[in-house]
């Protein structure tokens, strides 16, 4: 599932989402990295459903439309997968050398993997290496593999091909880490708020321990205006961006999606045992994504999970060359680079 990036001046992170396909060109050569290019397009609705491309070539041309007007050579590109079909689940085994379980990891898996075992890629890491307890923690990743070929497929279509496929949880946490030093302490909760679906990502000092899905995103909100206030997909978008003077109007609809989505992310904390916690509760609440500025969002779940919630941008502490931000709105944009900017970090082992 990973692979190993060439030295080179800079990495491009490349994240096709169900609403928007998202560019960002970052430069290592410095001493620290660069944020050097922005490039994003909206995709015509149901191209992509649930993570599933349902029309590849419609993705392929966007892609190379993207590329192409960026004047973009599609070189050390990484992209991610995610979704329903990627499970990431921290686990206990007996301690060992990581060597010594790479050999077994598979048979360990077969007791929590979801997927035909014949026909997935996994991956893992020893969360307690240094400890010295007879079991050991493993963050254990695992994929379709069906899911892996079709955005390598994907991809070489657009005439790319990717030099690493990460997964989303991952690379919204390196994004998350590189730019809130201060939050890998103590237990917080980052979550990716899509245009489908949402991702809770929860860290124990700085550990990504646990990913779940929540089937809610802007889209449904979206379409609520459309089909019982009667807004246009653009008035309905800047109701959601509130950017609205109407937006008293539609606040109590509003309201009852971010409670949905509030709950989503407090049953995925609750599986947070006090055990694995340390005892320790969640400390903070962090939002990003495409939907992360919908109106009284960062309000409701903050009430909800009675703890403080902000939004995140994974410009907060990232060196931006000075032209970049001048092409794009950046308040309202930012969190929704949160991926592919955590893909484009990425660089040489």
């Amino acid at each position: 599932m990973v692979s190993i990036l060439r030295r080179s001046k800079s990495t491009i992170g490349l994240d096709i989402g169900s609403g928007y396909i998202k560019i960002a060109v970052i430069e290592h050569t410095g001493a620290e990295p660069e944020l050097v290019h922005v490039s994003y397009t909206p995709l015509i609705a149901d191209a992509i459903v649930e993570g599933e491309v349902m029309d590849p070539q419609l993705v392929v041309e966007t892609v190379k439309s993207l590329l192409g007007s960026a004047n973009l050579k599609p070189r050390n590109v990484v992209t991610s997968v995610g979704g329903r079909d990627v499970m990431v689940k921290k686990i206990q085994m007996d301690r060992m050398k990581e060597s010594d379980a790479r050999e077994v990891i598979r048979w360990e898996a077969e007791q929590y993997v979801p997927f035909d075992m014949e026909n997935v890629q996994l991956d893992f890491q020893i969360l307690d290496p240094l400890d010295d307890g007879l079991q050991m923690n493993v963050l254990l990743v695992a994929a379709k593999r069906e899911l892996v070929d079709q955005k390598v497929s994907l991809l070489r279509d657009a005439g790319i091909a990717p030099a690493v496929v990460d997964v989303d949880s991952f690379a919204l946490h390196n994004a998350f880490e590189y730019n809130y030093p201060d939050a890998m302490k103590g237990i917080v909760a980052l979550v990716n708020v899509g245009h489908e679906i949402s991702t809770v990502n929860v860290l124990q000092e700085g550990t990504l321990i646990l990913t779940r899905d929540v089937p809610f995103g802007s889209r449904r909100l979206r379409e609520d205006l459309r089909r019982l206030h009667g807004l246009s997909t653009d008035d309905a978008e800047t109701v959601l961006q509130g950017r609205s003077d109407r937006l008293a109007e539609y606040q109590q609809l509003i309201s009852e999606g971010c409670e949905e989505l509030a709950i989503g992310v407090e049953r995925a904390v609750a599986f947070l045992s006090m055990s694995d916690a340390g005892g320790a509760g969640l400390g903070r609440v962090y939002l990003c994504g495409g939907g992360a500025r919908i109106p009284g969002l960062q309000d409701v779940v903050a009430g909800r999970l009675r703890t403080r919630t902000e939004l995140a941008s994974p410009l907060q502490r990232l060196k931006v060359r000075a032209d970049v931000t001048t092409l794009f709105p950046v308040d309202e944009l930012a969190p929704m680079l949160m991926l592919s900017i955590g893909l484009a970090l990425r660089t040489a082992a």
